[in-house]
């Protein structure tokens, strides 16, 4: 009788081990994915200036949008968290896409080898910001999913894992909005 409840006693710890570890193991990636986020983020945010002072050279009248361009990505290097640095991301986009239809404006800036290698730059950029958001997103997905099955919901809380981890998206009014053409006037 004894040896059962002893028997009965190690399967239970060795449960909630596996459930603790399990845990640990998706916060960890989620930390790792957000991480890799804010890695390619600062790297655009590094090649921004560049672009901005090439366009500077040929657009030198269009003062508003290099501007709000500043501002925006002032906004995203101050951002806290998923939620406020996808707001920040939403706004700084909108910016870049004005820089963009500036520099659609100005043929001999298109063809510009500086031009066209920073924009191929930030182009690759935006590429490994959407993946590495794409796999923030899943692990994310995967630790919310695993806090809340059961059994691991009963000893969540217990071990330590009291919230879900925030995703990293658009709220609708933010993605109406990246999703309508950028409106610029010259």
């Amino acid at each position: 009788m004894v040896w059962i409840i002893v028997g009965i006693v190690v399967v239970l710890i060795i449960i909630v081990a596996a459930m603790y570890n399990g845990l640990v193991r998706l916060n960890q990636q989620a930390d790792e994915a957000w991480s890799d986020i804010t890695v390619q983020l600062k790297r655009r945010l590094d090649l921004i200036p560049n672009l901005v002072n090439t366009v500077k050279g040929y657009a030198t009248h269009e003062k508003i949008v290099f501007e709000d361009v500043t501002k925006a990505r002032a906004q995203v290097v101050s951002a806290q968290g998923p939620a406020d640095t996808a707001k920040a991301e939403n706004q700084f986009e909108q910016t870049l896409k004005s820089l963009f239809a500036v520099a659609e404006a100005y043929p001999q800036l298109k063809a510009s080898d500086s031009f066209q290698k920073l924009q191929d730059e930030l182009t690759d950029t935006e590429d490994k910001i959407m993946a590495s958001r794409r796999f923030y997103n899943g692990v994310v997905r995967d630790f919310n999913t695993k806090r809340k099955v059961f059994p691991t919901n009963i000893f969540a809380n217990m071990l330590g894992f009291k919230q879900d981890k925030e995703y990293f998206e658009l709220d609708e009014a933010e993605n109406a909005a990246a999703e309508k053409p950028v409106n610029v006037q010259f």
